[in-house]
């Protein structure tokens, strides 16, 4: 059962209306479920609980902290691609050793302080990464525990802009270029050789390229233990999809049985890295209706959340089912479309999709909106981050305030010249 029901004609997540929410939280918001995401991690950790295995929840998702938190509290570690996402993992309460580091342009800075707090792993995607991370590992007299990721180039039949795991992606290593520069990685004093890293990508949809990619990395995994390295963990990624309307997402399940059948042999602790399996469908935008217009046969209704609120759908012609939060029976629907007040013909969020007749100030849901939502979102136009929202059970909690203008603005320094 969803988190998000109509009861009485009303939209509710858990036990609260999103009305209710929305008197004392001005529109637009993010509205995340905790009973969700607890749910989901439940399902996917269940799916892994026969093999040595670590959950790592993928920040990049969704980095509200006390998403995070209730993920950490479930037993996750992180999957982090910054220095920020590190603060924000330790400040939810992730130890060091709970967390691996990925990323194809880790500054020197960012590899020091990741030293320094003892991450788990650094999954490196470079020989150059490689030799500087030597370099500051040697300064600090210590020694970093790595894992090469390798581009098995494999076509995870995804959006191009979310797949990585090609031949030309910028990311990872050739696979046909990982013995050697395992070898490099031996002689190097200040690497301490851990593992083995592989992610193809997001919001896939079948198992033939997951199980692709990971029958390429197990053999390699083979190779490198003949070679005499110590590879004793296996990071497979993340990238299970979700269901946005049409789409048939696959069952943890039968993902667990892919991942076991082929890394059996390893006999490597796996590290899985799920974001937007865990937070895509606990978090919906509230928004209103400002205005609305009618011509060519089909309404446009002009609401106050725009693509710097969420970009997905102008960055990757992203569809999101849009819902009014009060319902009425028989109630007659034609074509609209949604779109937002952002200065661009790209702050569109649906083409025709059926509503009934709306006016302003009605309210609206943009559903499975929890993950690379707030986190990709932007003060474009000079329009404040929007607050979110995290409710558990008939309790509900600003977990980000909406930013001010004084926060927007406050920041910037007028030139000494121009005063």
């Amino acid at each position: 059962m969803s988190p998000f029901e109509f009861h009485n004609g009303e939209l509710h997540v858990e036990n609260i209306s999103i009305r209710e929410i929305s008197s004392s939280v001005d529109t637009p918001f993010y509205c995340y479920s905790n009973l969700s995401m607890e749910n989901r991690y439940g399902e996917f950790a269940s799916a892994f609980s026969s093999i040595n295995s670590s959950i790592l929840f993928s920040i990049k998702s969704n980095s509200n902290i006390s998403v995070i938190k209730t993920f950490a509290k479930l037993g996750a570690g992180a999957d982090v691609v910054s220095e920020g996402e590190i603060k924000r993992a330790i400040t939810a309460g992730i130890q060091g050793s709970d967390i691996v580091f990925s990323g194809v342009g880790k500054t020197q800075n960012e590899l020091s302080g990741a030293l320094e707090i003892g991450v788990s792993q650094f999954n490196v995607e470079s020989e150059n990464e490689l030799i500087a991370l030597n370099e500051v590992a040697k300064s600090q007299g210590t020694k970093a525990p790595v894992a090469l990721r390798v581009n098995p180039d494999v076509d995870a039949d995804s959006h191009d802009k979310i797949s990585t795991g090609r031949h030309g992606d910028k990311f990872g290593i050739p696979i046909k270029d990982a013995r050697a520069i395992y070898a490099k990685a031996s002689k190097m004093p200040g690497i301490e050789i851990t593992g083995l890293a592989v992610h193809i990508g997001s919001q896939i949809l079948s198992l033939a390229p997951f199980t692709l990619a990971f029958r390429e990395v197990s053999k390699l995994v083979g190779l490198l233990t003949s070679d005499g390295h110590g590879i004793k963990n296996l990071d497979l990624g993340g990238g299970l999809g979700i269901s946005y309307g049409p789409e048939t997402p696959l069952n943890p399940k039968d993902y667990a049985k892919a991942v076991i059948s082929e890394t059996a042999e390893t006999n490597c602790h796996i590290f899985l890295e799920p974001g937007r399996f865990l937070v895509g469908d606990a978090g919906i935008i509230v928004t209103q209706v400002l205005y609305t217009k009618h011509g060519d046969g089909r309404q446009m209704v002009i609401i106050d959340c725009g693509m710097n609120d969420l970009l997905r759908p102008a960055m990757y012609d992203a569809r999101h089912e849009i819902v009014p939060i009060k319902t009425a029976n028989n109630e007659p629907l034609a074509p609209a479309d949604v779109v937002g007040p952002v200065c661009e013909s790209g702050d569109t969020f649906a083409h025709g999709i059926s509503l009934p007749s709306l006016h302003p100030g009605d309210l609206l849901a943009i559903k499975t909106a929890g993950a690379y939502g707030a986190v990709m979102a932007s003060t474009y136009n000079s329009r404040p981050l929007i607050p979110e929202v995290l409710v558990k059970g008939n309790s509900y909690s600003v977990v980000r305030p909406r930013q001010s203008y004084e926060d927007l603005i406050g920041s910037e320094i007028i030139a000494p010249w121009l005063t």
